[in-house]
């Protein structure tokens, strides 16, 4: 069992090595990082979907700019489109599961708004759709996704596709990535 852990732990680190030896990706955070931070500095807002395990990691990252990261300061409007559990069995139940994050993008979503949609395979189809309308309402499209960016890659904004198509390793790195940036905007914000 022991050689198992260790072999676990080093895939880890072996799909950032990955990630950190990919330059492309690295600017395309960079890109993201200020996106975000200019959405922010507009008075715009933040909104992650994602399914299972993405949408913890969805609503893990809203909180750290919701609430805080590193620095005391003031909240950043962020949330995560899944945590109205009456919202989203009401829509799914009433119409699909399929349009629960379009439906609420669509009623609430503008212009200058940025989506930060979570898929491991780029191919769920409720962000797929989630993607579509927030294109059609002035929203800005960021995709993280795993290596291939399934169906993602040719409609997001911005791709943070994680070297890796091991679910588990993507979302190790989805929360790093994200932490990377919920950092970096908070820095770029909140400068003493």
């Amino acid at each position: 069992m022991e050689q198992q852990i260790r072999n676990i732990i080093q895939a880890s680190i072996d799909t950032k090595q990955r990630l950190l030896a990919d330059k492309s990706l690295i600017e395309r955070i960079e890109t993201v990082t200020s996106v975000i931070a200019q959405a922010f500095k507009n008075g715009n807002k933040v909104l992650f979907c994602g399914n299972g395990g993405s949408a913890a990691d969805a609503q893990h990252l809203a909180a750290e700019f919701s609430g805080r990261f590193y620095t005391d300061r003031d909240p950043l409007p962020s949330e995560a489109l899944h945590c109205n559990s009456s919202y989203m069995t009401a829509v799914a139940n009433d119409y699909s599961y399929d349009i629960v994050y379009s439906r609420i993008i669509k009623g609430t979503g503008k212009p200058g708004d940025v989506l930060v949609a979570l898929s491991t395979s780029g191919n769920s189809v409720n962000i797929i759709n989630a993607i579509e309308q927030a294109k059609k309402v002035g929203m800005i499209t960021v995709g993280m996704t795993g290596e291939t960016g399934g169906k993602m890659k040719a409609i997001c904004d911005q791709l943070l596709n994680v070297p890796s198509n091991d679910t588990p390793r993507i979302q190790e790195s989805h929360i790093m990535v994200g932490h990377i940036i919920c950092q970096l905007v908070e820095e770029e914000l909140f400068k003493n």
